[in-house]
């Protein structure tokens, strides 16, 4: 039975796409690359953040998330999570609208543009456990992808 992982996410199969890795034995986080060249601006005031595709979708246990995280040399180079840690529900994975693609929203706090190339660590994904409480009636279902908390009941 299969509990956690990752795929390659539709449309990406054909673009050199490595699935992560732990790189030591007691390490939590999977580190996750850039899936293409991207540049991110430095942040003035009214600045989106920008988006790091990955090719990747992830899945876990339905009682599992899992949270995308900076790496700790992000904040060295001037890279912020847009959201400050990332998160990711169990039932984003195969989303209709977008496969359950994830990506990393970033800015950039340096005094000049980045470029991330593909393949450069970009973040890094650890797979928790969650609790509910005893009254919980939560029944209903993902209707979006990225940034989606819409429910159908």
């Amino acid at each position: 039975m299969r509990q956690r992982g990752f795929e390659i996410a539709k449309g990406w199969e054909d673009k050199g796409i490595n699935l992560p890795i732990r790189k030591t034995k007691y390490s939590a986080a999977y580190d996750i690359e850039a899936a293409e060249d991207i540049v991110i601006p430095k942040y003035y005031p009214g600045i989106k953040p920008t988006l790091i595709p990955t090719g990747l979708k992830a899945y876990c246990m339905e009682d599992e998330c899992f949270l995308l995280l900076n790496r700790s040399s992000g904040p060295k180079k001037g890279l912020m999570l847009a959201n400050g840690i990332g998160l990711a529900d169990s039932d984003y994975y195969g989303n209709e609208d977008n496969d359950g693609h994830f990506f990393f929203a970033y800015f950039n706090c340096s005094d000049h543009d980045i470029e991330i190339k593909k393949g450069d660590a970009i973040g890094q994904i650890i797979f928790i456990k969650y609790l509910t409480v005893d009254n919980d009636i939560a029944g209903g279902k993902r209707t979006g992808g990225f940034g989606s908390t819409d429910i159908k009941k």
